[in-house]
């Protein structure tokens, strides 16, 4: 049964007479009737009494009013619950960030959210791109934002990027190394890296440019995909951190690190995308989140690029 007969019941149950009850769901009287009784002859019920001047209902139709009533009132309820999402104010959003993203996009992004969208539930997953594509796969998210030099190109990911985030070296004011008038990269070893879990292309580079084998490995101290605790390391003690310009502004600007300029290194970049299910169509509220991080990675990438072309990286490098 359609919901504009259970409606008609409604009406006719409400109204207690066949004219108002017509009026009410702007049919005329005739179409009306012919519609009450098709919903009886559907059931095998008679659902009213007609004999007196009122309508009333027979135990048969108080019962089916009473469940007609809430199939009603859920059908609306889903109509509006439709509405919200269209309009991107309802609908849980899950999606994971690898570690850049999560010190530089994910803040604005959550914040924007709650703001603007009070009613929408958010999952957010942080980690490292081999966890989360994992939980892509399962479906457990509807996409994430990360590193993509090493996701695998799969024919089941689609994979977009939208920016990239210049990698350097930072360490504390006053560290050793600052002291030095010329710094080479194999000057950092002694002192123990922090970083995030670098992309294989990355750590080969490093190797390389280290000297060491791939038995030697890099001389990791501390690998962690929390940045914050990272900074909170670097800043304690001489390790040396591996980190973005935009990662490091505020230690930066406060002068509570500096870039290390290492004589030969070349300029590494994080390649950061976003990474879904190929075929698979967004919710509104992941296809804005997307957006979001992905003007944002623009205009950083933007600002990064500005800033090494006015020689702005290099004075800030100087101790």
């Amino acid at each position: 049964m359609d919901l504009k007969r259970l409606n008609h019941l409604i009406a006719l149950a409400d109204e207690r007479n066949f004219g108002r009850a017509a009026t009410r769901v702007n049919l005329s009287q005739p179409a009306f009737s012919r519609s009450i009784q098709a919903a009886e002859t559907e059931m095998g019920l008679q659902l009213f009494d007609r004999g007196n001047a009122d309508i009333a209902c027979t135990p048969a139709g108080a019962f089916v009013v009473q469940r007609a009533r809430k199939v009603v009132m859920e059908s609306r309820q889903l109509e509006r619950e439709v509405d919200l999402y269209r309009n991107r104010m309802m609908g849980d959003l899950a999606f994971g960030v690898g570690a850049f993203p999560a010190a530089t996009f994910l803040p604005q992004l959550m914040i924007d959210l709650r703001t603007r969208f009070p009613g929408v539930n958010s999952r957010v997953h942080v980690n490292n791109w081999r966890y989360l594509v994992e939980h892509l796969k399962k479906e457990e998210i509807d996409f994430f934002v990360s590193d993509i030099r090493d996701v695998p190109r799969d024919a089941n990911f689609s994979i977009t990027p939208i920016g990239r985030q210049r990698g350097r070296f930072y360490v504390r004011a006053g560290h050793p190394l600052l002291q030095r008038p010329v710094v080479r990269i194999a000057d950092v070893s002694p002192y123990g890296l922090g970083t995030g879990r670098l992309p294989a292309q990355a750590a080969e580079g490093l190797l390389k440019l280290l000297g060491r084998s791939e038995e030697d490995g890099l001389p990791v101290a501390v690998e962690c995909d929390d940045i914050h605790l990272l900074k909170r390391i670097t800043l304690a003690t001489d390790t040396v951190m591996i980190g973005t310009e935009i990662i490091m502004r505020h230690e930066l600007a406060t002068g509570l690190m500096k870039p290390l300029e290492l004589q030969g290194l070349p300029r590494m970049y994080a390649q950061i995308g976003v990474v879904a299910l190929r075929g698979r169509s967004y919710s509104p509220m992941a296809e804005y989140a997307v957006r979001f991080m992905t003007e944002l990675s623009q205009e950083q990438s933007q600002a990064e690029e500005d800033v090494a072309a006015e020689g702005g990286a290099g004075a800030a490098g100087r101790p």
